[in-house]
């Protein structure tokens, strides 16, 4: 493996930071990233500049009729048709930002923000990174005067990440890194003993890293992993109870079932967001702590590598994105950032297009 890469490392500083634009609000301004909702439910995002218009097949509309409206405003096209203009939720961006990787769903980044939890100030690790859906909520979470040290394997999945983080935000953010290489080689080198917080792992095989994860984290941190299959959850709770060093874990997964309302025709949505991945949790114990012995009945506790190659993505058919497609991907986090970054400076939301 070659020589891991550290990439935008900062250290901790009691320097305010920029404001990210997802926070802001107010009247739209040139930069700005508007939702745009016809009258079918369709969603359009643009970014507002001077003298531009926004096409579709119902007519276009001005910008510049947008620029100075409050936030929640109705505008009509050249043609009448109206609008709902309202700026991106954090989660309307995640769902349609480009991808490298599968993305941590809303309804599993909320639960990772609560169970983990996630505090303004906290000193967090993640690996991996995706296409940086995860990164954008823990920062959110850890504010400003946090920090977040994310690893990432593959180099196309952390150029990615970092253009959608920077797209968002406006810019880079001070208080983040996204370090290229093998968590278990590089963290010792990034974070001194008992010096982390919050551990969150999205990776394929997190029990690999639990030696150098437990030297990090801080006696009474929170460990988390977020895992596609049950013999993956299996096998990473044995692990976790083998090293002796953590609290019982605790395993959840997380279903959300929308709901029609129209005046007396309640009923559950035909569709649903079932099952996306599982969460395990356990917290770190004091140097030389043992807990008390569970009583529990005797079960199967080794894996074999046949196990564990039987429930991989692969084996179970899941679709991997094309080197091609990531390529056209990082291209397109890119150029987003990079308007982002030229055109609106800190403190501005991100202006890269999306459908």
């Amino acid at each position: 493996m070659s020589e891991p890469v550290s990439e935008s490392t900062h250290e901790p500083t009691n320097e305010p930071r920029h404001e990210s634009r997802g926070q802001q609000s107010g009247p739209f301004r040139v930069g700005d990233r508007v939702q745009l909702t016809g009258p079918k439910g369709r969603m359009h995002t643009i970014t507002l500049q001077p003298g531009a218009l926004f096409h579709s097949h119902k007519g276009p509309i001005a910008h510049d009729d947008l620029i100075g409206l409050p936030d929640g405003s109705v505008v009509a096209n050249k043609v009448g048709i109206e609008y709902l203009a309202l700026r991106p939720l954090l989660s309307d961006f995640v769902m349609s930002m480009p991808r490298g990787a599968a993305i941590v769903y809303p309804k599993d980044a909320a639960q990772i923000l609560a169970q983990a939890d996630i505090f303004p100030g906290a000193t967090v690790v993640e690996a991996g990174v995706g296409s940086g859906a995860l990164s954008l909520w823990l920062l959110r979470g850890i504010g400003p005067a946090g920090r977040l040290l994310s690893f990432e394997r593959r180099e196309e999945f952390a150029d990615v990440a970092r253009g959608n983080v920077a797209t968002f935000h406006g810019a880079d953010p001070e208080n983040w890194s996204i370090t290229l290489g093998d968590l278990a080689e590089v963290l010792p080198d990034l974070a001194p003993e008992a010096s982390v917080d919050r551990v969150v792992l999205d990776m394929l095989a997190p029990w690999e890293c639990l030696d150098v994860v437990s030297t990090a984290l801080k006696p009474g941190g929170v460990l988390l992993c977020y895992i596609a299959t049950a013999t993956q959850l299996s096998r990473v709770a044995e692990a976790i109870r083998a090293t002796g060093e953590y609290t019982e874990p605790s395993s959840s997964e997380t279903m959300v079932r929308g709901w029609h309302v129209q005046g007396l025709a309640v009923r559950p949505d035909h569709r649903m967001i079932a099952h996306t991945g599982f969460l395990i949790t356990a917290r770190r114990l004091a140097p030389g702590t043992v807990l008390p012995e569970l009583k529990r009945r005797p079960s199967k506790t080794e894996f074999s590598d046949e196990d564990f190659e039987a429930w991989t993505p692969g084996a179970l058919g899941e679709r991997s994105v094309s080197d091609k497609a990531l390529r056209k991907r990082v291209r397109a986090a890119d150029a987003a950032a990079e308007r982002s970054r030229a055109g609106n400076g800190p403190g501005t939301e991100p202006p890269a297009e999306a459908g």
